[in-house]
This record gives C-alpha cells, sequence and structure tokens, in this order.
C-alpha cells in the first residue's frame, strides 16, 4: 500500500464563469483532444508539461536539455580559402557565381546541428468514459498552474498541475470528492530510444522509472536522460504490473516527476542521484507544500507588472475560443483578452527560462514545449531575430533573471565559435555565430540558400542583448564579468574579418536576413533571385551599436582610452557606413545599392529597420526615423506581418515611432489571426507550426507604447519616455504597474485617462538624474515642482519620485 498522510487540499473549482479573471485565466469547456496547440503550457524554466485534460490523461513532459544528439563540429574547412575569392567576386559583380561557391564551400556539413526533442509522456487511465459533464480546464497566469474539474457519476474529480521551481520538480494532484472513488493507472512512455523502463510499489510510495537515450545510434557522446514519476496516495489500494502502477479507491494520488540528462551531469550516477535527491524532498515535503512554494516563486514573478486597458464586461467572462472567436469580429469589445496575452506571454516567458544551474538553457523556438521528434525548423535557437526576440519582455516587464539562460548559451558558444572562426574565416582571436545554434553552442553555417546561410553577425546582436541587460539593470558586476568578456571577443572578430570598402569597414560575405533581392542589370547574373553580398544594413547597424556599446563600456569600467579594445572600437565606429536613403522611394535603403530589387516587398523579417527596434541609431535622426516609417509601411502594405513573429516586430517599431494607434491595430491583428487555442503563437496562422517568439514580442510590443527608454539627451542622458506611442483612441483610459526604463528607474505606477496621462510613480533603483519626457512632450511637475528639461532630476538610490500632470 502507498503512503501518505491524509490531506485535503481543495483545487479550484468553478461554479460559474464570473469566477474567472478574464485578464488571467485561460479556461475552456473542452479537452484539448490530440491538439498540441491546445495543451495547456506550464513550466518551472528546466521542466514543461502541457495540459490536454482528456478523461484519459496525457501529458506532454519536456526537460529542455533533450536534444537529438551529441556535439558536431560541422564547419567546413574549404571556407577560410574560399572567402577572399567570394568577396572578389562580390566586390567585381558576379553575385550568383559568389553564391554558388559559398554554397559549395561555406555551408556547414551537415548542413543543420542538432534538435529539440520531447522527454516522456504521462498517461492517466480513470476510467472514465461517457457521462463526464460540468467539464472545465484552466490556466492561471498569475500562479502558473493548470487544472481539470468535471462531474462523473455524481463525483467531482479536480486535477490540479504545478511546476515548482524552488524544488525543482513537476507535481499533480488528483483528487475525488468523494472518499474512495479515485481510480487512476498511471505510466510513463516515450516511442523513441527507451533503454529501461520499470515500475513499482515500495512501502512508501510507488515509482516509475524510464531511462532514454536521445539516439541510441549516436557515439558515447549522445544525451541520455532519466525520468522518475513518485506516487502518493491517499487511502485506496497500489500495485503495479511493471510497467503501469494502478491506484484503487483512493481519495487523492499526488505525482512528482523530475528527469536529469547528461548533459548537466558528469555520469549516470551522478544524474540519477539528482533525480533521487529532488524527488526525495518534494515527497518529503508533501504536495500542498511544493505547490504552496511553486506559487509563491511564481506569482512573485508575475505580480511584479499589473496591467490594466480596461474591462470587457460579459465579452471577457467566456471560454478563451469563444473570446479568440469573438475578437475576430470586435476587437474592440474585449480588451482584456489583450491583457490576457500580455500576461500569458510572462507566464511562458517565466515558466521556460530560469536560472537552473550554471548550464542553464534558455527559450527555444517553442519556449520549453514540443512533442515532436522532428519539429519545425528543429526547435532550435534561431539568433537572426527569434531567440533575441523570445527575451524583448525581459528587462521592460521586470523579469531581468530570466535573461541568464541566454547568456550562459553564450559561454558554452563562445569556444565554438572560437573555432569556426579560425576555420572558416582564418581569425585567430575573437569568436564567430550564424544564424542559428543549438544547446552545444554550434557556431557554423546552418541550412543551404544564400538568402540564410552564411551571415556572420549572430554573436554581434547577442552582444548587444548583453549591453542592455546591464542598462536596465545598472548591475556593473554583470558588465565587467559577463557583457564586456562577450563584447570584446565579438569585436576581435570583426576586427578580423572586415575589409575596407568604399572607405568603410565593411562585411561580407553576408545577407539581409532570409530576403533575398534581384540582381541589377550592370551585375551578373542580371534578374537572378541572390542574397550573398556586402554592405548589409542591418550589418552595418549592428557594428555601429557594437562599437558603440565597446565605448560605452570603456567609460563605465573606467578603462583608458590606449586600451587596445577600447582605442579600436574608438577607430573602426567613425568608418561604418551610415544608413543610406533610397532617393527614389525616399525609404531606407536595405542593401549597398538602391539599384537592388526586393524579391519580396513584404518580406516578414524588418531586418534593415533593427537600429529603429530594437536598436536606436534610426532613432537620433528625423531624416532616418522618416524613412524607417516608410519602409515599414510599404513592408506592410506590401503583405508583411504575415507571420506571428514578424507582426509582433511591426507592433514594437511602430511604438518606436510613436505611432500608437497602428501599434495597437497590428497588437489586434496579431491576437485575432495568429494564437491557438490555447494562446501560443503560430507561425502563420492557427493551424501552422507553433512558434513562441510572437507570444514574447507581443508583451514587448505593449510594454513599448507605454514606457521607452531608448532616447538620450544632450548630455547623453537616459529619458523615461511615458506614454510615447499611447493608442490614446483605442485604449482611452488604463494602469500599468513594474514597467522598467533604463537607467534602472522602475515606474511603479502610470495611469492615464481620457487618452491622456494623469499621473506617474518612478522609483530610482540606482540612483542618478531621473529625465522624463511625458506623451511626445505634455508639462508636467514632478513632487509638484514644474520638471526642468535642462536639468532632470538628482535621484537617491531606492528614491520615489511622483509625477503629475500639469495643468
Amino acid at each position: 500500500m502507498l503512503f501518505a498522510a491524509f490531506l485535503i487540499f481543495a483545487s479550484p473549482v468553478v461554479d460559474a464563469a464570473a469566477a474567472w479573471d478574464g485578464s488571467r485565466f485561460a479556461w475552456y469547456t473542452s479537452d484539448a483532444g490530440d491538439d498540441f496547440k491546445s495543451g495547456l503550457p506550464i513550466g518551472n524554466g528546466r521542466l514543461g508539461a502541457a495540459v490536454f485534460g482528456t478523461a484519459t490523461e496525457k501529458l506532454v513532459l519536456n526537460e529542455n536539455s533533450v536534444w537529438s544528439g551529441p556535439w558536431l563540429d560541422r564547419a567546413n574547412p574549404k571556407s577560410k580559402d574560399a572567402v577572399p575569392a567570394i568577396r572578389q567576386m562580390l566586390l567585381s559583380g558576379d553575385i550568383t557565381g559568389a553564391g554558388q561557391s559559398a554554397m559549395n564551400n561555406m555551408a556547414g556539413n551537415p548542413t543543420s546541428p542538432r534538435a529539440y526533442h520531447p522527454l516522456v509522456n504521462v498517461g492517466m487511465d480513470f476510467g472514465h468514459g461517457s457521462g463526464i459533464s460540468s467539464y472545465t480546464r484552466w490556466l492561471d497566469t498569475y500562479q502558473g498552474t493548470a487544472g481539470v474539474n468535471y462531474l462523473y457519476g455524481g463525483t467531482n474529480y479536480s486535477r490540479e498541475y504545478v511546476a515548482s521551481y524552488p524544488h525543482g520538480v513537476l507535481a499533480f494532484r488528483l483528487s475525488a470528492n468523494t472518499p474512495g472513488k479515485l481510480n487512476v493507472k498511471l505510466s510513463l512512455s516515450r516511442t523513441q530510444w527507451v533503454l529501461s523502463q520499470t515500475a513499482s510499489v515500495g512501502s512508501n510510495t510507488g515509482s516509475h522509472t524510464v531511462a532514454l537515450s536521445a539516439n541510441s545510434g549516436q557515439s558515447s557522446g549522445a544525451i541520455t536522460f532519466w525520468s522518475e514519476a513518485r506516487i502518493v496516495n491517499s487511502g485506496g489500494t497500489a500495485t503495479s504490473d511493471g510497467k503501469t502502477i494502478s491506484i484503487t479507491g483512493a481519495n487523492t494520488v499526488d505525482v512528482f516527476f523530475d528527469a536529469e540528462t547528461s548533459y548537466r551531469y558528469p555520469n549516470a550516477a551522478a544524474a540519477q542521484a539528482e533525480v533521487k535527491r529532488k524527488l526525495d524532498a518534494a515527497v518529503a515535503a508533501g504536495y500542498p507544500a511544493v505547490r504552496s512554494a511553486a506559487i509563491a516563486d511564481f506569482s512573485g514573478l508575475m505580480g511584479r507588472v499589473k496591467l490594466d486597458l480596461g474591462s470587457s464586461g460579459d465579452a471577457g467572462l467566456q471560454p478563451t475560443p469563444t473570446r479568440l472567436s469573438n475578437f475576430k469580429k470586435n476587437a474592440g469589445a474585449d480588451p482584456q483578452l489583450m491583457t490576457l496575452m500580455f500576461n500569458f506571454g510572462r507566464h511562458l516567458l517565466a515558466s521556460s527560462s530560469r536560472d537552473t544551474g550554471p548550464l542553464s538553457l534558455p527559450a527555444n523556438l517553442q519556449g520549453l514545449w514540443n512533442q515532436d521528434y522532428s519539429p519545425a525548423w528543429q526547435s532550435k535557437y534561431t539568433i537572426n531575430i527569434n531567440l533575441e526576440m523570445n527575451y524583448w519582455p525581459a528587462l521592460v516587464t521586470n523579469l531581468a533573471e530570466t535573461q541568464k539562460p541566454v547568456f550562459d548559451l553564450l559561454n558554452v558558444a563562445i569556444p565554438r565559435g572560437r573555432a569556426v572562426a579560425k576555420t572558416m574565416y582564418g581569425c585567430d582571436r575573437g569568436f564567430v555565430l550564424h544564424h542559428n545554434t543549438d544547446l552545444w553552442g554550434d557556431a557554423a553555417p546552418v541550412d543551404k540558400g544564400t538568402p540564410y546561410t552564411v551571415w556572420p553577425m549572430g554573436a554581434a546582436w547577442l552582444s548587444s542583448d548583453a549591453m542592455e541587460h546591464y542598462r536596465f539593470t545598472q548591475n556593473k558586476t554583470f558588465l565587467a564579468d559577463v557583457a564586456w568578456p562577450i563584447l570584446r571577443e565579438t569585436a576581435q572578430f570583426y576586427y578580423c574579418h572586415l575589409f575596407k570598402w568604399n572607405g568603410y569597414w565593411t562585411a561580407g560575405p553576408s545577407l539581409s536576413p532570409e530576403h533575398a533581392f534581384v540582381v541589377p542589370p550592370n551585375l551578373r547574373q542580371s534578374n537572378a533571385h541572390e542574397g550573398l553580398d556586402i554592405s548589409i544594413e542591418m550589418d552595418n547597424q549592428l557594428l555601429h551599436q557594437l562599437f558603440t556599446n565597446i565605448l560605452e563600456t570603456c567609460t563605465l569600467l573606467s578603462l583608458p582610452a590606449s586600451n587596445t579594445d577600447c582605442a579600436t572600437a574608438a577607430s573602426y565606429l567613425p568608418l561604418i557606413r551610415p544608413p543610406a536613403i533610397n532617393p527614389t522611394t525616399n525609404r531606407l535603403q536595405e542593401w549597398r545599392s538602391p539599384s537592388y530589387a526586393d524579391t519580396e516587398p513584404g518580406h516578414r523579417h524588418f531586418s534593415p529597420l533593427w537600429g529603429l527596434y530594437p536598436g536606436r541609431q534610426l532613432t537620433n535622426s528625423s531624416s532616418l526615423a522618416a524613412a524607417s516609417a516608410a519602409l515599414l509601411d510599404h513592408r506592410l502594405a506590401s503583405g508583411s506581418g504575415s507571420t506571428g513573429w514578424s507582426r509582433a516586430w511591426a507592433v514594437n517599431l511602430y511604438a518606436r515611432l510613436g505611432r500608437g494607434g497602428d501599434a495597437w491595430r497590428h497588437a489586434q491583428a496579431l491576437v485575432q489571426t495568429f494564437p491557438s487555442a490555447n494562446l501560443w503563437n503560430s507561425d502563420s496562422g492557427a493551424g501552422t507550426p507553433f512558434q513562441i517568439d510572437g507570444n514574447f514580442g507581443f508583451v514587448s510590443g505593449v510594454a513599448e507604447m507605454l514606457v521607452q527608454s531608448h532616447r538620450v539627451d544632450r548630455d547623453g542622458g537616459v529619458v523615461v519616455d511615458l506614454l510615447p506611442a499611447l493608442p490614446a483612441e483605442q485604449v482611452s483610459r488604463g494602469r500599468v504597474e513594474g514597467l522598467v526604463a533604463r537607467g534602472g528607474f522602475v515606474v511603479s505606477e502610470l495611469v492615464w485617462e481620457g487618452g491622456k496621462f494623469v499621473k506617474a510613480t518612478v522609483v530610482a533603483g540606482s540612483g542618478g538624474v531621473l529625465r522624463v519626457r511625458v506623451q511626445g512632450g505634455k508639462g508636467f511637475k514632478v513632487d509638484g515642482v514644474r520638471y526642468d528639461e535642462g536639468k532632470g532630476v538628482e535621484t537617491k538610490v531606492g528614491g520615489v519620485y511622483q509625477i503629475t500632470a500639469d495643468g
């Protein structure tokens, strides 16, 4: 018999739709069936579960270091000798020849790195068939929990699912409100590479263990993993047939689950010992304590930011599928659905990216949740937009600690990138990353096509994210120990790789991510569609930001001007080609020449607008901002925003331009078009592959409408911009708490009514001068004194400052 003290815990049971907060809960009156994109996602940053809620329950479980195989060196040794010739072909105008040579000599072998894999499925057979009524399935984005409630045979059955960061496990409670009515058969299953599987009943708990390999045909470096479920029942009896555990006549059944992999542990014994340690502790604590700690931790993160965009009334009280359907017809009737999408995005980030040790892994293309052995795009880390977009909301919505796994992965990738820099480019210093990587830090080019393969700029973008982490947190230790080494080594590669063209330091061969151009008549092969070239606008913006970041860091760390890294960056920065405006279209120019025509005027990537968002170079000039707006408008009018993440990027770009109405319109269009039934973003519609970046980009876009901090005043100080892109007509009143601005300033309160700013409270986390701008330049007071734009406000660490409308 399994042991458990008789503990009664009432999982949430909803008696009426009015009990649900339309900004907090996603809820359903039916199960997910076999549709993974209807499963409800929970996670503790390392382990994840998708809850289907079927009568015979299926849970898809994941552990974020379960990938398809060992490290594989894919770097093409022919590249080093080929690059000079490819560059010369591009300079001489043989665009097609250069592309062909690059594919023959620079593509990785094999062309793709490893893929993210599922862990195991949990099966729970309750013996319940037809006759289920009063069914509810729910996700609480504030507490990070999910559950199922229904009536069957006069008994109310409940299941609650918790992902505990403090205990490092998943925990489930199954219960019946009639004593002795709970019967369940539990199993763990996997369709590939199961090395061993056992189930047993002991004196204290039931245990179901599965040992697996990522690929039994791989070498000894393949990832191996061990998973175990511990089952504790109150009342009833338990038996096992060696593969499953059956419990009959119980009142409650608690399940605790963990899995560990060889990615993080030196041998099987160490990994298995960690599984045992975590499960022993969770069982000893008991489900209520595990649940309580998990909710306290998760709600502590979620509670840092509170958003109110207005009430939806009865429209917000409907089940989520009904709300999604109604939103397509009348988006304005349910503003709380926009708030729910915001809260859901933050829930996903905190669930899929936490500091779980020195080998923490970031959210991938599907965050943490995947059921396929061949997922779309290998569910890897795509670093020409997608991984970065995953973390756009991290800093501004007060989840800075979720970004640590990105820098952990970079530490893994840097040695790989050094090797690729030397093998492929002949550079003995610095490191390079291309447009994808995996958990091993794979740095070689990925896939095979001139619009996407050879893009040696991934490290430049990620190094910028490290600098942004400092700008928001003001953590000098992070700047010195984490950001500075990344910035320095990133730049060292480009000092080797860049070459002079028209007097500018220039990158190439390279490309504008995933977009192609029509080769003009004066180049070869004219009218061909190619992607490879030199002096790409996005590359120039990334290089400008990289050298700017280095010089800022040199000042912050009090490094002398004679420091080699500082001096070299100072010499390179003025010689990066500035952005160009096409003289015919007055749009920002994507390629090195205005004679290049787009193959897709509505391309999904907004790469040449990187310096507008997430960068800032294009915001420093009114003419560049206008040219950026012209390009953005043209892209959208031509069909861009065709994927969820692309539409999310458009929201952020319009917000940066101060065009709140357009930003809001595209945010609504995203919610009308791309969410699956469970609110996950899809690639191009609800029936297409799940891709999580759009969820995260939506969150940052809403935040960007309300608070910005990328501008600097004439003295170089950060300006906290309140309501810079408020969609005043669509969201005439609202409130937000807890958004963060660069400089370590927390906007603990921001209120507007009638489309106009009312008041704000700013906490100076790091002191310094508080410079503020309100709703495009309206007058205001700070602590009752009219604000002097020339002086700002000298603040104290932890000081609280009240901002009110002036008149």
